[in-house]
């Protein structure tokens, strides 16, 4: 699927939008052309950002995004392909998958749009909810310590993880260049502006 879509579906100051405009820009100085550059997506509101860069974009099945990701480079290892998701895909049924691309560090980025709660089913907590953070699901307060997606990601023998924020722009496209750049499985977690839900 090529995308490029121009109507916006996000909420008004969704971080995400700031993302893809970084992606963009990495493209750009990298002189990485549209045929040669794939992102592989599938639910929330990250998925939709395969539909708004001129790249090749998959948007699969549940918890499948990174074996497909894998299949793709393995298939064609000169293209660039990212893998994206949210902060609660990854962390159910995709986290074993997440676990084993950490592993065999296949030269892949892959980005976390991380806005610590489920936004597109409207506020409900999620693996990375900070800890007493009131949502629809826990009204009392989240009392459950959140994951660092980070920690787990080295732990599992991945040797490139940063950590970026929607509200330095600069750095975010630097991080993303460097992900991209390095020759192996990168992974960034990317903090991101929720205005809609993310009320901590």
């Amino acid at each position: 699927m090529r995308a490029g879509l121009t109507n916006i579906q996000w909420c008004a100051g969704c971080g995400d939008t700031l993302i893809i405009m970084a992606i963009k820009n990495v493209f750009k100085e990298l002189e990485i052309e549209s045929h040669n550059r794939v992102v592989v997506t599938w639910i929330w509101c990250s998925w939709k950002s395969s539909q708004y860069i001129d790249w090749y974009g998959a948007e699969t099945l549940h918890w499948r995004w990174v074996p497909f990701a894998t299949w793709i480079k393995m298939t064609n290892p000169e293209l660039t392909v990212l893998a994206i998701s949210g902060d609660w895909d990854w962390l159910w049924i995709g986290m074993w998958h997440f676990i084993h691309a950490c592993r065999r560090n296949i030269d892949m980025t892959y980005l976390i749009f991380n806005n610590e709660n489920y936004a597109l089913t409207t506020w409900q907590a999620s693996a990375t909810t900070p800890i007493w953070a009131k949502t629809k699901t826990t009204p009392e307060g989240n009392k459950t310590a959140p994951f660092d997606v980070l920690v787990l990601a080295e732990a599992s023998g991945c040797k490139f993880t940063k950590r970026a924020t929607t509200d330095n722009f600069k750095q975010l496209k630097e991080i993303i260049k460097s992900a991209i750049e390095y020759k192996g499985f990168s992974v960034v977690d990317i903090a991101q502006a929720c205005p809609s839900f993310k009320r901590w």
